[in-house]
């Protein structure tokens, strides 16, 4: 029987791939790419108050204090800017290749934290993700003939760091979801993480239908996409997480067929296809050790 973690992190792949489409739509009724990320924080912040007070799961030990600021600043102001620099820097296509470098992150960092095994059809899967994720993003430019241009080593730096970042809410998922509801350790991390990037963002005035649009961003891409991906990180290993996450680009792909007829090329077609054998090769390759992994 197919683990329920599952089921959970592809609604988050789901979710997530709504980024592209609400984030588009608010940078284009004037709100800057840093304060949507801003308000993205802030207003998801509002709906994990309000589930963590109407259930009462408020209290925080003392001591979980310091680490879970910690995950504020490099889950949230760390991960959003320097996604934002490097994509400024080296473009889209190559941050996007660099941000989802996430699941070696995790592999490794489960490896040495968690210490989860790295067994082969992991080992697969991950090779399967990242050059799915190669082709998807790089295809058009190498395919083309345009190349990516000078190396922007800056650039490329903080992609790899925006990987790392977005890589910690898988080990501090693992660390901290035995303690704490959900609603508890986002209702902490989020104010840190919008506090980080307060200094960077200028705000700009917003009509009745900016707030729509940023709430839905908040409800969905935050709230909801957080939710129902950490109950899967309760049922599944880190790096198995990681990798069926990776699902979200194909399925933002997808939207933007869908909404603005953006087609792939046969790159992006073959890259796709990679992410989703990697995806079914680590749930069929996790189907005897689903029990394990949700204590790991």
């Amino acid at each position: 029987m197919l683990n329920a973690g599952y089921i959970y992190v592809l609604c988050a792949a789901a979710l997530w791939a709504l980024i592209g489409p609400l984030s588009k739509q608010v940078i284009s009724l004037g709100v800057s790419p840093l304060e949507a990320a801003f308000w993205r924080s802030a207003i998801g912040w509002s709906f994990f108050a309000a589930h963590a007070l109407a259930t009462g799961a408020w209290r925080l030990q003392r001591k979980d204090a310091p680490a879970i600021a910690s995950f504020g600043i490099i889950g949230v102001s760390t991960l959003f800017g320097a996604y934002v620099l490097s994509i400024n820097m080296v473009g889209a296509a190559l941050a996007s290749v660099l941000l989802y470098t996430a699941p070696a992150w995790v592999a490794v960092l489960a490896w040495l934290t968690l210490g989860e095994k790295m067994h082969a059809h992991k080992l697969v899967a991950l090779f399967m993700t990242l050059a799915g994720v190669a082709c998807v993003s790089l295809g058009p430019a190498l395919v083309s003939g345009k190349g990516l241009g000078a190396v922007n080593l800056p650039g490329i730096l903080l992609g790899l760091l925006s990987g790392f970042s977005y890589a910690t809410y898988y080990i501090f998922g693992k660390r901290y979801l035995g303690r704490y509801a959900t609603p508890t350790l986002f209702l902490y991390a989020l104010p840190v993480g919008c506090l980080g990037l307060l200094p960077f963002v200028t705000f700009t005035p917003k009509s009745g239908e900016t707030w729509l649009f940023l709430t839905l961003l908040a409800a969905t891409t935050t709230y909801g996409a957080y939710s129902v991906y950490y109950e899967g990180l309760r049922r599944l290993s880190a790096t198995r997480t990681a990798i069926v996450a990776t699902l979200e680009p194909v399925l933002a792909a997808g939207l933007a067929y869908v909404w603005w007829d953006e087609r792939f090329d046969l790159m992006g077609y073959a890259g796709s296809a990679l992410i989703l054998a990697a995806v079914l090769c680590t749930i069929l390759g996790g189907g005897r050790s689903h029990g394990q992994e949700a204590t790991s």
